[in-house]
């Protein structure tokens, strides 16, 4: 049985696989992760399987047509988003043209998977639910053997019409287990992150979250709330492996938080030191690791920057979402990784329950306090399976019609309206702090500087052309209007 796992086209620079499925104001290209996963585990298990990143590749529905006329899969894969769920819909349509059984993954089928099987009239046939890696396996073998699919753990399907919901599948307890993802079918040059040095290559060291904040969607509904995580020798042996196969010149880690567990965290760093590996990488950690030994170790082993969510200037702010973390911590932290000669690269919202055009100035202001060597910032997008979605629909917030509203020609806007803050007042902000932050000189002349090759210099002049282009296409729309 043969298998397309697909991310299909959307808009050009449509990141599926983050967290906030948007295209970003950067124009960063992500991989599809999880995609890569559910293919390593089919071709480790015997299955012929393809992955194809459309969105990377550009292509469009004709190329994805002509795919499926010369790939002759029996099954396709489909990852899907809530901003771009329509179009994904049209996509399972176009498989099931040629006969295909279609199959949905991603957090909002899984979050949705009657609304989503209803809403698509019988071109999806499988929903995955959650972590598909083995859900995708156990499916295809009872396709393959003729099977009821009543057995198949983690899945929502249709038969004859009716829609049948099977027991959640256990989430995967030895990470170990599971194959290196399978980036041989990618191209890593067509990957972009005006953060990592250019081309980099993710990596996954462990799944799930152990804290409780309110709009993170993937540790609620696909990976969970315990930090599940792969041993320090695993996850060297692909970090090995990686540096060895591909033209990377950075990995990033994309586990929710790198450091939550701090003696894995160590043991990961003896391992690379002991074997002597001359690799830079960089990772997501709280803002919470008051502990300069070992960031200083992190940076021995070739840490290079850390990821972080202050997310606001506003307590009231953290303590709404449960960030569990104060302000005054995340200023320690800031120093101590300074200190340890760690970059830093800070994530904030905009739009958060309590915000306000006040605690969106204490923002800005405690941004520009922190000096990070770079931030991102975001307007609140409450994901559907996540308490911040159904907070916001409780209290009449969500001001959406269709889920297509989520981003307007692909570009992240909000979609929170509070009776004292627009969403164009939201997004205003965003724009007006990426401006005040970056059109500094301490800042250009810091990332000048830091610049260390031909290639580092290219992403960041990349990066900061896709800013300003973004800029001017939002200034020129609005004068338009």
């Amino acid at each position: 049985m043969k298998v397309l796992l697909l991310s299909p086209p959307f808009v050009k620079a449509f990141c599926r696989s983050q967290r906030w499925p948007v295209r970003t104001r950067s124009r960063v290209i992500r991989y599809p992760d999880w995609l890569a996963y559910a293919t390593a585990v089919l071709e480790k298990n015997g299955y012929k399987a393809k992955l194809v990143d459309s969105v990377a590749e550009n292509h469009t529905m004709k190329d994805v047509e002509n795919l499926l006329r010369y790939e002759k899969p029996d099954v396709v894969v489909l990852d899907a988003t809530t901003p771009s769920i329509y179009n994904d819909i049209a996509y399972a349509t176009l498989c099931k043209k040629y006969d295909i059984f279609t199959v949905f993954v991603g957090p909002h089928a899984t979050a949705l998977p009657e609304e989503t099987l209803k809403m698509a009239k019988g071109s999806v046939d499988c929903i995955a639910r959650g972590e598909y890696d083995y859900t995708i396996l156990d499916l295809v073998r009872h396709l393959e053997e003729g099977k009821s699919l009543s057995n198949v753990l983690g899945i929502s399907y249709l038969e004859n019409g009716i829609i049948k919901h099977n027991p959640n599948r256990p989430l995967i307890e030895n990470l170990d287990e599971l194959p290196f993802p399978a980036w041989h079918h990618l191209d890593v040059k067509k990957y972009f992150n005006s953060i990592y040095y250019y081309p980099y290559l993710d990596i996954i060291s462990g799944r799930g979250c152990p804290f409780r904040c309110t709009f993170c969607q993937w540790p609620q509904v696909m990976h969970g709330r315990r930090y599940r995580f792969r041993s320090a020798q695993n996850t060297v042996d692909e970090l090995e492996y990686d540096f060895e196969h591909y033209p990377i010149k950075e990995v990033f880690f994309e586990d929710d938080t790198f450091t939550a567990n701090r003696k894995r965290a160590r043991q990961i760093c003896y391992e690379i030191l002991k074997r002597g590996l001359d690799i830079t990488w960089s990772c997501n950690s709280r803002c919470d690791v008051l502990d300069l030994e070992l960031l200083k170790l992190m940076k021995r082993a070739g840490c290079r920057m850390l990821l972080i969510g202050p997310e606001s200037g506003s307590q009231k702010i953290l303590d709404n979402v449960r960030k569990n973390l104060k302000i005054e911590t995340i200023r320690e932290f800031v120093k101590l990784a300074k200190k340890a000669g760690l970059q830093l690269h800070a994530c904030y919202v905009i739009g958060l329950p309590g915000e306000t055009k006040e605690t969106i100035e204490l923002t800005i202001r405690f941004a520009k306090e922190l000096d990070t060597d770079t931030i991102q910032v975001a307007g609140a997008m409450p994901q559907v399976g996540t308490e911040f979605y159904e907070w916001a629909k409780r209290h009449g917030y969500l001001k959406i019609v269709s889920w297509d509203e989520y981003v307007q020609n692909g570009e992240q806007v909000p979609v929170i309206d509070y009776p004292h803050l627009s969403r164009e007042e939201i997004n205003n902000a965003v724009d007006r702090m990426y401006k005040e932050y970056y059109f500094r000189p301490k800042v250009i002349m810091r990332l000048l500087i830091n610049t260390y090759s031909i290639s580092d210099f290219y992403r960041k002049v990349k990066g900061a052309l896709n800013l300003i282009e973004y800029f001017l296409r939002s200034r020129l729309k609005h004068m338009s209007k």
